[in-house]
């Protein structure tokens, strides 16, 4: 799995735990829908750290945190 996969795997799993919504998170992190929605995107490869950070603060949860699972601990390198 790579990083984009796994960011929008973890996004997805909080948001289900939760019982968010795309639109809901977008509310509660001040960005716009369609910020979330194109994160989402598996087609899409460019993250952005700072998208990444707002969202966590909306979530209430530290990016050390988001961070800090096993999907992340066991990446690979990617070459481009």
């Amino acid at each position: 799995m790579g990083i984009k996969n796994a960011v929008v795997k973890r996004f997805r799993d909080i948001m289900n735990e939760r019982g968010i919504t795309p639109n809901a998170l977008a509310v509660m992190s001040g960005v716009t829908p369609s910020t979330v929605y194109s994160m989402l995107d598996e087609n899409r490869k460019d993250l952005s750290i700072l998208t990444i950070k707002k969202l966590c603060d909306g979530l209430d949860i530290s990016i050390a945190d988001f961070f800090n699972t096993s999907e992340f601990k066991s990446l690979e390198q990617e070459i481009i």
